[in-house]
């Protein structure tokens, strides 16, 4: 790859960046690296001053063209002028064009189509943000903001039922990533995991691993259909009995020691992903504290609930959804998006009134019940509250096929197997380089050769 190539690049990853941070309200005033933009539209109307003195009012807009033949910039200011002017636009952009001053920040300009004009850059310009890199070192890019906002980025937040998958990593990937971008602008960010640690998953992960057990005691006895079959299991059931934690008929110790144990692997896999969390929340103090009680209460007090065919129904469709949706089923248990509600509470309740959640495209129909019990509950939760960050799934590939499986997970790819494959960095890379609702490709083969293809 051309340095001119590598300096384009950059450009664009910064100018990329700095416009996800103008949708926060915020932008990098890094005094090393000028606006080029600005600079170049400073050009423009001194142009205008000389072939058309009285049109200074008039708008210039600068776009990047999509294919860099075209140049860095585009502009149709020349057609804007010509029509006040009553002239061919292409004789206005060619007075343009020889009216703009001399400027290191620019190589040349071209006429293109019916009169617009390309500009072109000059190497030392785009390089300018390299060395503004070099010069800030640790703190390019980051400023304190008189609007200083307490957010909780939260994501990853797998349930703890086994190893990391690469959904997890990408999550991470983008979860520290956003965390990361906010802090550099002064806003004070927690990162939080919640750990999904109540269920019917984990009470299949608890019989699973005392299945395990048993097999081992050559009892013949199988797994249920819904049960953990990765080697990891059959590793938990060894440690419970090696350091003889309790009897293979107490399930519920055999249940707690497998989330304990997968909870260390889970944060094992993150400090080799290079990712640390600030605060982590389980799902079952929700119930011990009596959070999830008190919320389905506040809803039932403000007659936002009814019950019908056994259930408690939670009255969404005021909310935008397409139907009322069960809180609690016949049995007395609650539906999965009722905790999350009270969750989100305790969020709004420690402060943060900004908070954005990572989570897979399968969590879509999640976002609107949420949103919805929230609403209801009428505290004072805004109507966008929480934000989301919805990604799409990973698939890997090695030799042209898809890989599915683990060697100890079993029946997905680990994030530490891609670790493992090609490297720390390599991986984060990847997870972020494409955007968060697009499909992604992790070719191990790309991602661990050294060519101008990677």
């Amino acid at each position: 790859m051309g340095f001119r190539n590598v300096s384009d690049v950059i450009l664009r990853e910064a100018q990329r960046i700095i416009s996800i941070l103008q949708n926060y309200g915020h932008t990098s005033n890094v005094q090393e690296n000028p606006d080029l933009k600005r600079a170049l539209a400073e050009l423009i109307e001194q142009a205008i001053s000389i072939i058309a003195p009285g049109q200074a009012n008039v708008i210039i807009t600068l776009e990047r063209p999509k294919q860099t033949q075209y140049g860095d910039y585009a502009c149709n200011i020349a057609m804007q002028l010509a029509k006040g002017l009553k002239r061919n636009p292409r004789d206005v952009a060619k007075d343009l064009i020889g009216g703009l001053p001399a400027s290191r920040h620019l190589e040349k300009a071209e006429i293109a189509g019916p009169g617009f004009i390309n500009f072109f850059l000059t190497d030392a310009a785009k390089q300018q943000v390299v060395n503004a890199i070099l010069h800030a070192g640790e703190q390019f890019g980051k400023q304190q903001t008189a609007t200083s906002e307490k957010i909780v980025v939260e994501f990853v937040s797998a349930n703890p039922t086994g190893p990391l998958h690469v959904g997890h990593g990408r999550q991470a990937a983008l979860g520290d990533a956003i965390s990361t971008l906010l802090q550099t602008q002064g806003h004070d960010v927690s990162r939080e995991f919640y750990y999904n640690d109540a269920g019917n998953q984990i009470a299949n992960l608890g019989i699973s691993v005392q299945v395990r057990i048993k097999q081992a005691r050559s009892e013949k006895i199988e797994l249920p259909e819904d049960g953990y079959r990765g080697d990891y299991i059959i590793e938990i059931a060894q440690r419970y009995v090696e350091q003889k934690i309790g009897d293979v008929e107490d399930l519920k110790t055999i249940t707690a020691f497998a989330v304990q144990e997968l909870r260390k692997e889970q944060d094992r896999d993150l400090q080799a992903f290079g990712v640390k969390f600030d605060t982590y929340y389980l799902e079952s103090s929700l119930y011990t504290d009596g959070k999830v009680d008190k919320t389905v209460a506040a809803l039932r007090a403000a007659g936002k609930t009814y019950d019908q065919d056994g259930a408690l129904w939670l009255l969404t469709t005021a909310y935008g959804d397409d139907k009322d949706r069960v809180m609690r089923k016949s049995d007395g248990t609650y539906t999965y998006f009722v905790p999350d509600v009270a969750y989100h509470v305790t969020k709004w309740d420690r402060g943060f009134h900004n908070a954005i959640n990572v989570q897979g495209a399968d969590h879509h129909s999640t976002t609107t019940r949420v949103r919805a019990g929230l609403q209801a509950l009428g505290i004072g939760i805004p109507q966008g509250y929480p934000d989301y960050v919805l990604h799409q799934m990973v698939t890997v590939m090695r030799g042209g096929e898809e890989v599915k499986i683990s060697k100890r997970a079993g029946s997905y790819v680990t994030v530490r197997d891609l670790i493992d494959e090609v490297g720390r960095d390599a991986v984060r890379y990847f997870f972020l380089m494409r955007k968060a609702d697009s499909q992604l490709i992790f070719d191990i083969d790309l991602a661990r050769s050294q060519s101008e293809d990677n």
